[in-house]
């Protein structure tokens, strides 16, 4: 039996929730569940204390959830970063859930909320070492821009985003 859940914008008081979610799906020992973690690479929050309330005061930025009943299983941020491009975020899937095709959907869901929007191209940053990851993304249709960019953090050996980017044509 496939699982139904509701795709909806994130409202501020989901940002205890979606804290939550982002760090078992990211970060720690449930997080290597799941197959699209940061796990071996990072060690310490994925996202502070008090940034997603920011972002979900930004008017630029929407979070998307996805929820099974009441439950939030999944979320993915689209930031409006100029007239014509996006940025797209925080794609996570509780580490249980992972490859059932949910990412799939809060990434289509993302990328018809920029098409909403008027953007032209959504980009994304993701840590180069990442293989599986950047080829899921490329599988969709991302591509390398040849940008990098570095990790706000300095760590010891350094980590450095690359940069992908898509298109978004008419839905």
């Amino acid at each position: 039996m496939t699982e139904t859940f509701a795709i909806t914008t994130a409202t501020p008081a989901d940002a205890p929730e979606l804290k939550e979610l982002l760090e078992a799906a990211y970060r720690g020992d449930s997080a290597r569940q799941g197959w699209n973690h940061e796990a071996d690479i990072l060690d310490d929050e994925r996202i502070g204390p008090g940034e997603l309330e920011a972002m979900l005061a930004d008017p630029a930025v929407t979070i998307l959830t996805a929820r099974a009943q009441v439950r939030l299983i999944g979320c993915v941020a689209v930031t409006r970063k100029s007239a014509s491009l996006g940025y797209l975020g925080m794609l996570c899937v509780s580490p249980p859930r992972q490859s059932a095709g949910l990412g799939r959907k809060l990434l289509d869901a993302a990328e018809d909320h920029a098409r909403a929007l008027g953007l032209a191209a959504i980009e994304m940053t993701v840590i180069d070492s990442r293989t599986s990851l950047i080829a899921w993304y490329r599988r969709r249709g991302y591509a390398f821009t040849g940008e990098t960019r570095p990790f706000p953090i300095l760590r010891e050996p350094p980590i450095t985003f690359v940069v992908l980017e898509k298109p978004l044509g008419p839905a």
